[in-house]
């Protein structure tokens, strides 16, 4: 059971990018934690950050992965290219916020990739990801 995970743009600055919202936890900090509870759960685990959307896009399209977590950041509002990827793959999804953006400005209320996503799990800092990981581990064994 393979799982892709992708880190969206700016993810590369937590701990240090506005720790009031996002933690103080690192992005390696994080990628351990999923990477122990993949393990636990006996899950391949993949993961990646890139602040390009392109990229984002090609490891969607190119990646073997039976379910993708997926935290767009600040494309969770704006790509539709992100959005259509994930429609296209014919893979479950589940999107991943660090904080409840339904808490936040209203623009970031909105999501496009939520619309093809199986769920959406926001407002739990780290833990998002482990929340995700436990939900995909389900998804598999359904």
């Amino acid at each position: 059971m393979k799982i892709l995970v992708i880190h969206g743009p700016n993810l590369n600055m937590l701990g240090k990018r506005e720790p009031e919202i996002y933690g103080t936890l690192t992005l390696a900090e994080i990628n351990k934690k999923i990477k122990a509870l993949a393990k636990e759960l006996g899950l391949s685990v993949s993961i990646m950050q890139s602040n390009s959307e392109a990229e984002i896009i090609e490891r969607i399209q190119k990646s073997n992965y039976d379910v993708l977590i997926i935290n767009p950041a600040a494309y969770t509002h704006t790509s539709i290219a992100i959005r259509d990827a994930i429609s296209a793959s014919g893979k479950p999804a589940i999107e991943v916020h660090l904080s409840n953006i339904h808490k936040r400005e209203e623009f970031r209320r909105r999501s496009l990739t939520a619309e093809v996503s199986h769920g959406q799990i926001s407002g739990f800092g780290a833990d998002s990801y482990l929340l995700a990981l436990r939900a995909a581990k389900s998804l598999l064994s359904e």
